[in-house]
């Protein structure tokens, strides 16, 4: 296996020279009893089986080599389910999966049918919350620990995990002051390995890098005030004359728990997260402290593996996650003639084309949320630094922030993916649309993203936006496309207008290098026909064309085929011709049906008295939460395909014509 490290945390070699204890391990109770060595070992065995399994087939992989001894030390310690863990986010939750009875499957993680990527509550009972967005493990803990102490459920520990990165989001300070306030006994297990994706950003990651790189600061803030008023020559009386102000200052300043503290939280730290030895030691004390209590891990992530754990922090970004067969040593492959350039991403022509308007125009800028290189903004990043703005896990403070921005004349945009941005839901409707502002969202991952399954896709962002006031909704149906929308978004100036754009490769057609807007609200003919009409919306035009083609060859169909562009407002007047003029109207888009783009044009057909003289059919995802899988699958599923279309409008116009005749 290439790159993998000797572990410091205890074993000695590789699983196939020594007894693999870790075969032994079917559930929790069977790290019971074990000594300190042997827990060791069996964190590095797990280490050993995530760099095989995961380097095989991919999935998320840097942080969960950094949390095997804290997986160990705790299952080691709790009586999981009655005691409850709780793993913020689920990137770090592949050991807690491997030591609860899915060791044999985790070669199956993120696959269709597969293990779920992150906690799931449907798939173990070990898995006390489900999650894929961060910052919520806190808030399930305060709330389960009051649970118990009120009598709903069996009374037992409750331990949150959560990562540094995740306490850069909002949700996560409202949980600990709420933790703090009614002294609920939960311990908060900080994993600090200076990263979530990339590396963190604001003043709590700076607080948490001085701790990591102070680490004889282990001291009680009582010790500390009692030695600064012992200081000699005098310094100490006039400390203590001076009164609590400064006291508290230089406090703040040598103690490193005082944040925690001063929310009336214990604070154990900073402890070495890959010793199982002393994080069963801290939590063991945290647990019998009969109050709420952070537990602080420094990790790395990466941990066991050269290539992560040697590349400093560019090392860890890129290792997060781990493509499939990416890390395994193979003989080089023979040469082959050179192949065209492959279609690039949704994401890099976005990022891209931001650069390029923000060239054009000083008053835009780009803001993200964690996700620099997710949504392209490591290319604005790269290129004008001065134009981009990380502000870390917070969604909510990334739209209000850009709101800000907007009232004083600049041109934002907020670049988050649509599932993500269901997290400001009220900043959107509250701070941007109540009062029209100019700003631009940019929805990467709309649709069905695949292995990271219904946390992640993004389902709603068509039926959530839709209903709001002053909103321009739109959609492109490839990478040219996409590049005029931005170019009208950034030009449009009477509210906020978003565009939602799906994962993965473009169409690979021509990108122009000097965009021309687009008419607010105006659809596009692509092909002329009769007796269907195929309106597509963003990716479902791609569909429209593959089943126009499909009834054209097949069943002598020869549909009009639409590129909406636009779900608000709609083209009502090519919208209602169409109507007129065929005999069947087929929306096609990925979104969740129900208030959706087809949901909009039925609205409109109603408010026009149409609704009883128009056959509309509707595709798009079904009223339920799609699974994980690649998006193939998931489409072949869900019905969402050219074929599948072609198929059901055929047998609609089919039966109708036999009916007539």
């Amino acid at each position: 296996m290439s790159g993998r490290v000797d572990s410091t945390s205890g074993g000695t070699g590789g699983a196939a020279e020594r007894r693999r204890l870790l075969d032994r391990i079917d559930g929790p109770a069977d790290l019971k009893g074990l000594s300190d060595e042997e827990l060791a070992q069996v964190a590095q065995e797990v280490r050993e089986l995530i760099i095989d399994t995961i380097g095989e087939i991919g999935g998320h992989f840097g942080a969960n080599l950094g949390t095997c001894e804290i997986a160990v030390a705790l299952h080691s310690l709790l009586d999981s389910p009655r005691d409850k863990i709780l793993w913020d986010v689920g990137h770090q939750a592949y050991p807690h999966k491997v030591l609860t009875g899915r060791r044999d499957h985790l070669h199956t993680i993120r696959k269709y049918g597969g293990l779920a990527p992150f906690c799931s509550i449907f798939e173990s009972e070990h898995d006390i919350m489900g999650a894929g967005h961060a910052s919520t493990a806190i808030s399930y803990a305060v709330a389960l620990k009051e649970a118990m102490r009120k009598g709903y459920c069996e009374d037992g520990h409750v331990v949150a995990v959560v990562g540094d990165g995740a306490l850069t989001g909002g949700v996560a300070f409202e949980a600990l002051h709420n933790a703090g306030g009614m002294e609920l006994p939960i311990v908060i297990l900080l994993n600090d390995n200076g990263m979530s994706i990339a590396p963190n950003v604001g003043a709590l990651a700076r607080l948490f890098n001085r701790l990591r790189l102070n680490p004889k600061l282990h001291h009680a803030r009582e010790d500390i005030e009692d030695a600064l008023t012992k200081l000699p020559l005098g310094i100490g009386e006039r400390i203590e004359r001076l009164g609590p102000i400064l006291k508290e200052s230089l406090k703040a300043y040598w103690a490193p728990g005082l944040f925690f503290e001063e929310l009336n939280l214990a604070y154990v730290g900073v402890i070495d997260g890959h010793d199982v030895r002393a994080v069963r030691e801290a939590v063991r004390e945290a647990l019998h402290a009969e109050r709420p209590v952070v537990v602080h891990c420094k990790t790395i992530k990466g941990k066991g593996f050269a290539p992560a754990e040697e590349g400093g922090l560019e090392g860890m970004e890129k290792w997060h996650a781990a493509k499939a067969g990416s890390i395994l040593n193979r003989a080089p492959a023979p040469k082959k003639p050179p192949k065209p350039s492959p279609k690039p991403t949704y994401t890099e022509v976005f990022g891209r084309a931001l650069v390029a308007e923000c060239r054009r125009d000083p008053r835009v800028v780009g803001i993200t949320a964690a996700m620099n290189s997710g949504t392209g903004l490591n290319i604005l990043q790269r290129e004008l630094p001065d134009r981009y703005y990380d502000v870390g896990i917070a969604e909510q403070h990334a739209v209000l922030f850009a709101a800000g921005l907007a009232l004083a004349g600049a041109k934002p945009v907020a670049a988050i993916y649509s599932t993500f941005l269901q997290r400001a839901y009220d900043q959107i409707v509250h701070d941007v649309c109540l009062q029209r502002l100019n700003v631009v969202f940019a929805m990467d991952r709309a649709g069905l993203v695949g292995d990271d399954g219904p946390t992640h896709h993004g389902a709603f962002d068509i039926s959530y936006l839709r209903c709001l006031p002053h909103i321009v909704l739109m959609a492109p149906r490839d990478e040219a496309m996409l590049v005029r929308m931005l170019r009208t978004a950034l030009l449009y100036d009477d509210g906020p207008i978003a565009l939602r754009y799906p994962r993965g490769e473009a169409v690979g057609v021509p990108i122009p290098e000097d965009p021309e807007p687009i008419e607010i609200g105006r659809a596009e003919v692509l092909a002329a026909g009769e007796r269907v009409a195929l309106v597509g919306y963003g990716f479902g035009v791609r569909v429209a064309l593959e089943a126009a083609d499909l009834l054209g060859e097949v069943h002598g169909i020869e549909p009009t085929v639409v590129d909406a562009r636009f779900c608000k407002p709609l083209d009502e007047e090519l919208l209602l011709r169409l109507a007129a003029e065929h005999e069947l109207l087929v929306t096609i888009e990925e979104n969740q049906l129900a208030g959706g783009f087809g949901s909009a044009v039925v609205e409109l057909l109603s408010d026009k008295g149409l609704a009883g003289t128009t056959r509309v059919v509707r595709f798009g995802l079904p009223d339920r939460f799609v699974t994980h899988g690649a998006p193939a699958l998931l489409r072949r599923e869900v019905g969402l395909t050219g074929e599948h279309v072609a198929a059901r409008v055929a047998e609609l116009v089919l039966a109708r014509s036999e009916f007539v005749a």
